[in-house]
């Protein structure tokens, strides 16, 4: 079945994830490791980071584009840095780390801030780096499904920038009430700045 005979948009989404699913783990090895390089250095260079005090950024799994260049970065230049932790059910959390060694495995495997770790309150971020399964160029973001980020983004004024492989970025990605919209698409073809930024 094609995506556009699918009624409604979250039977639009979770089409889309499957046909994520297998893009992503069809990607060349040697491709995602230079794809992510450059999404670094992108980040690396925005203005947004370079003045940023307080850096939100997710921990890649396996199969996301490695952050730990970005952490690894905003840390050595004394950044405060932000990590997500799960909380319950679609709701998360961000914490301080100050090195990973603050990182252990959470609910699912994935690399979060320990209980101890400081929270850092949505209004002190000042830029967010989001993941997704797929963004569009203009903004649209594909999430995993959960709502943790669309939940926690709608607390904060941060900027937010979204980081995505090319090769799995889709123009047809349908968008609901409850979406957040990126300030910031980057993939290792650049930065689209999109409207108001």
């Amino acid at each position: 079945m094609a995506l556009e005979e699918l009624n409604t948009s979250e039977d639009r989404k979770r089409a889309l994830r499957r046909e994520i699913k297998a893009a992503v783990a069809a990607l060349d090895k040697g491709y995602t490791k230079e794809a992510d390089l450059q999404i670094f250095r992108h980040v690396a260079g925005l203005p947004e980071y370079e003045q940023a005090g307080t850096l939100f950024c997710f921990v890649g799994t396996s199969s996301e584009i490695d952050t730990a260049p970005i952490l690894e970065d905003a840390l050595r230049r004394g950044k405060r840095v932000g990590v997500p932790r799960c909380i319950s059910r679609g709701i998360m959390e961000v914490r301080e780390i100050r090195s990973f060694r603050d990182l252990e495995a959470g609910k699912y495997g994935i690399m979060e801030p320990g209980a101890h770790a400081p929270v850092i309150q949505a209004e002190e971020i000042n830029l967010a780096i989001v993941p997704c399964m797929s963004c569009s160029h203009d903004g649209r973001r594909l999430g995993y499904g959960g709502g943790y980020y669309d939940r926690y983004l709608g607390r904060t004024r941060a900027v937010k920038a979204v980081i995505c492989r090319e090769r799995i970025m889709r123009a047809d990605i349908p968008v609901e009430p409850h979406d957040h919209m990126m300030d910031k698409v980057i993939s290792e073809k650049g930065v689209r700045r999109l409207v108001g930024q």
